[in-house]
């Protein structure tokens, strides 16, 4: 059993996979500066601790495997201070990636689609350098997320640090918060609530939703994978691709709702195409998601539906 360090564990994704490696018989110490994420999201457990704290400011312990999430993930969050999510990229991954090498531990990171930018190409294959504003509203994010893989492979190269990277495409499920900002909760909020359904841009631009449980598992694979040797990024997300008005329509037919569709203006650099060649996934780690965008939707939307009924 080991002992894993998980960033960012009281948000959406980190939350699930605290959840997971705790029913594996791990032990999980939650690292997280709470600004998106909330410690109600996790269990109390004899095996999990919860601290409060900046991956930025470090953190002393002896882990044997470092799940590194801690960034906002949605556009309206990491705006907020794009200094400070730059910094949480570049100094906190420097400071998991000092301490893998103390502990001797592996570090996986959490790396995202958002690095190829408004694809030229689809679907985005890891070989794929990608296009990206390197000055626009979102390259706190995209560049710093670049900058942390880059991090990652020169520690492995000239330190022999022992390091996984994952592309995470859009993933949604329970435990989001109703004011994420991304496409999946903006819809099931709005249409839950009776609001308009609003859709940036003409709705033809399209995403590829993994439900989170594939995902954790996905991360959970390529973290203990050893054959062959995983050193280069791997993108992990559903090929299934929808168009934003489909993902709509879909979120109204399951919430039984009447929100009309309104379109909003497109957002600077929103990309147009998101679409993960899974081939690397499905060869080494022999991944692929399993719950379809209805079911994951529908689940998600029966979430929702309670927690804004509690709140």
């Amino acid at each position: 059993m080991w002992n894993a360090l998980v960033t960012g564990g009281a948000g959406f994704l980190g939350s699930h996979l605290s959840r997971l490696l705790l029913d594996q018989g791990h032990s999980v110490v939650v690292l997280d500066d709470l600004s998106t994420g909330s410690f109600t999201n996790l269990p109390d457990h004899p095996r999990l601790t919860k601290v409060k704290g900046d991956v930025a400011r470090g953190w002393e312990g002896k882990v044997d495997r470092i799940y590194h999430l801690a960034c906002p993930a949605s556009p309206p969050k990491y705006q907020i201070d794009p200094v400070k999510t730059l910094d949480t990229n570049y100094q906190g991954t420097r400071n998991m990636l000092e301490l893998a090498l103390r502990s001797g531990a592996r570090l996986l990171l959490t790396s995202t689609s958002e690095i190829y930018g408004d694809p030229q190409v689809s679907p985005q294959a890891e070989t794929y350098w990608g296009n990206v504003n390197t000055f626009g509203p979102r390259s706190c994010y995209d560049e710093g997320k670049r900058v942390a893989e880059s991090l990652c492979y020169a520690y492995s190269r000239y330190r022999q640090a022992d390091v996984r990277v994952a592309r995470i495409f859009n993933t949604y499920g329970p435990f989001m918060a109703p004011d994420d900002g991304r496409v999946v909760t903006n819809f099931i909020s709005q249409a839950l609530e009776g609001k308009p359904i609003t859709i940036y841009g003409s709705g033809n631009q399209t995403r590829s939703l993994c439900y989170v449980d594939d995902l954790i598992r996905g991360l959970n694979l390529l973290m203990e994978s050893t054959s062959p040797p995983v050193d280069a990024p791997v993108n992990l997300g559903n090929p299934n691709e929808m168009t934003i008005r489909q993902i709509a329509e879909l979120v109204l037919e399951l919430t039984g709702s009447n929100s009309p569709l309104i379109e909003c203006p497109l957002p600077q650099d929103d990309p147009k195409q998101r679409c993960p060649d899974i081939s690397r996934a499905y060869e080494w780690l022999g991944w692929r998601p399993m719950v379809s965008a209805r079911d994951g939707i529908k689940r998600t939307c029966d979430y929702f539906e309670g927690a804004l009924r509690l709140s």
